[in-house]
C-alpha cells in the first residue's frame, strides 16, 4: 500500500508495519493509521472523485488502508442521505442543520463501515473466522457483513442486548453468546476467546483499521456537503471508536486540501454514562462509569478507545454535552415527526445533544449543524413504545372512532 506508511501508537509513538492483522502497540497504546498526503494528492481530486459511479464507502479508495487488489465487501456500505431540515433547524434556532441518517447501512447502523473494513483486512490476512464483543450494532453489521463475504463469526454481547440486534446476529448465522455481565466483561471474554483460537478481531479499541471505516462517515458528509464545512458535527460517543474516526476523516480531507477549515466537533453522552465527556469537563483523567442508560449501543462504562475519543474532542476544540434518558427519546420523537427519520435511543443522542446546547444558547441562530444519526430505531422499538404509547385499538365503529378521538383531544377537521 504505497499511500500507507504505517501505523502510529498514540501514546509512545512507535511506528508498525501495517500489515492487514495489526493490533495495539506493546505498551498496550492504540494505534493510527499515517498516510502518504503528498502521495494521495497526486492519486486523487475532486474531479476523479466526482466521476465515481461507485457510491459507497469504497468510493475513498485513496484514503482507506486497503490494497490495491482488494475487492469492496458484497453488501453496499455508506453513501447514506444526508439531509436538510430547515423546519427543525427553526425550531432549535439554527441558521442552518443537516441529518446525516446512518441508520440506512445494510444492518441499520454506522457500524457496518467498520465492519466492511474489518471483512476486507480479514481476506487480506486469509481469515476464515472474525469475531467481537458488542453491546449490539457492531455485532449485526459484523455478522451480515461477514456473511455476505462467507466469513464465520463469533459474537460476544452483554445479555442487556436488544432481542432486534440479537435476532439480526442468529438471522446472520452468527455463533452468538450471552454474557451474564457488563459490556466491560463481555469485552474481556471476548478477548480471551480470540487469543485462544486466533481468530480475526474486529473489537474497535484493538483493531485501527476499524476507524478507518467509521471515518467515511466525515468524508461523505464533506462530500455531499460540496466540501463546505459546517461549524459543528454532532455524534453520539461510546467506546470512542466513532468520533475518534469522524475526526481521522476531517483531519486527512483537510491534509490533501478538499477543505479548507475543520468543524468543531459535539461529544454527546448519555448523562448515565459519560466516562469520556466527564474526563474533558473535569480535566482529569477519565475513569470508569455505570452503564445507566436504555441508550445502550453506548452504554460504555469502560471506553476502549478512550485516547483518540479525547484526542479528538481537544483537537476540534469541541462541545460535549450529556443528556438524560429522557432528553433522549424526546429527541427521537422530534427527530422522527420533523424529518420522518427514525433512529434508536443511542443514534439520536447526537441529536439530543444539539437541541440541548441549543435550548442553553452555546449554539445558535449562526451555527451550521450536522448530525449524525448512527442506528435506526428498528434497532430497539420496546423503548420507543415506551416512550410513545399504544396505538388507538377499538372494533370497526365509527362512534368507537369518535369517543377515542374525544378521549384523546384529538380535533378532527
Amino acid at each position: 500500500m504505497k499511500h500507507v506508511k504505517y501505523g502510529q501508537c498514540v501514546k509512545c509513538g512507535r511506528t508498525y508495519s501495517a500489515a492487514p492483522d495489526l493490533t495495539t502497540c506493546e505498551c498496550g497504546g492504540i494505534l493510527d493509521i499515517v498516510y502518504d498526503y503528498e502521495y494521495i494528492k497526486t492519486r486523487l481530486t475532486k474531479e476523479k472523485l466526482a466521476a465515481r459511479q461507485e457510491r459507497s464507502m469504497w468510493r475513498y479508495r485513496e484514503l482507506l488502508p486497503i490494497a490495491d487488489s482488494t475487492k469492496p465487501t458484497s453488501l453496499r456500505v455508506g453513501w447514506s442521505p444526508l439531509y436538510e431540515e430547515p423546519r427543525l433547524a427553526e425550531i432549535l434556532g439554527l441558521k442552518r442543520l443537516w441529518v446525516k441518517d446512518d441508520g440506512q447501512n445494510p444492518t441499520a447502523s454506522l457500524k457496518d463501515r467498520a465492519s466492511a473494513m474489518a471483512v476486507a483486512k480479514a481476506q487480506e490476512a486469509g481469515a476464515q473466522v472474525i469475531a467481537c464483543s458488542s453491546t449490539g450494532n457492531a455485532a449485526s453489521s459484523l455478522a451480515g457483513n461477514a456473511a455476505a463475504a462467507g466469513l464465520a463469526t463469533y459474537i460476544f454481547v452483554p445479555s442487556r442486548a436488544p432481542k432486534g440486534k440479537v435476532a439480526q446476529l442468529m438471522t446472520f448465522g452468527a455463533t452468538v453468546v450471552s454474557v451474564q455481565g457488563s459490556y466491560e466483561e463481555t469485552f474481556e471474554l471476548s478477548k480471551q476467546a480470540i487469543d485462544r483460537w486466533g481468530w480475526y478481531n474486529r473489537n474497535a479499541a484493538i483493531n485501527p483499521y476499524l476507524s478507518e471505516g467509521k471515518k467515511t462517515v466525515s468524508l461523505e458528509i464533506m462530500e455531499q456537503l460540496g466540501w463546505q464545512a459546517p461549524d459543528y458535527i454532532a455524534i453520539s460517543v461510546g467506546d470512542g471508536c466513532t468520533i475518534a474516526g469522524l475526526w481521522k476523516g476531517l483531519k486527512d480531507l483537510y491534509a490533501i486540501g478538499f477543505i479548507d477549515r475543520l468543524p468543531r466537533l459535539i461529544s454527546a453522552q448519555a448523562a448515565g454514562c459519560c466516562p469520556l465527556n466527564r474526563a474533558i469537563e473535569t480535566g482529569e483523567d477519565w475513569r470508569p462509569m455505570e452503564e445507566n442508560t436504555l441508550a445502550d449501543s453506548i452504554a460504555v462504562g469502560v471506553p476502549r478507545n478512550a485516547d483518540k475519543a479525547l484526542m479528538a474532542i481537544r483537537e476540534s476544540n469541541g462541545l460535549t454535552v450529556n443528556v438524560s434518558d429522557e432528553e433522549i427519546m424526546a429527541a427521537q420523537k422530534l427527530l422522527g415527526r420533523t424529518c420522518g427519520v427514525f433512529g434508536e435511543p443511542a443514534g439520536v443522542t447526537g441529536a439530543a445533544g444539539v437541541k440541548k446546547l441549543c435550548e442553553a444558547g452555546v449554539i445558535g441562530k449562526n451555527d451550521t449543524v450536522v448530525s449524525v444519526v448512527t442506528g435506526n430505531g428498528l434497532k430497539d422499538v420496546a423503548n420507543a413504545i415506551k416512550s410513545c404509547g399504544e396505538p388507538i385499538s377499538i372494533p370497526s365503529d365509527m362512534d368507537r372512532l369518535l369517543s377515542a378521538f374525544a378521549e384523546r383531544h384529538i380535533a378532527v377537521d
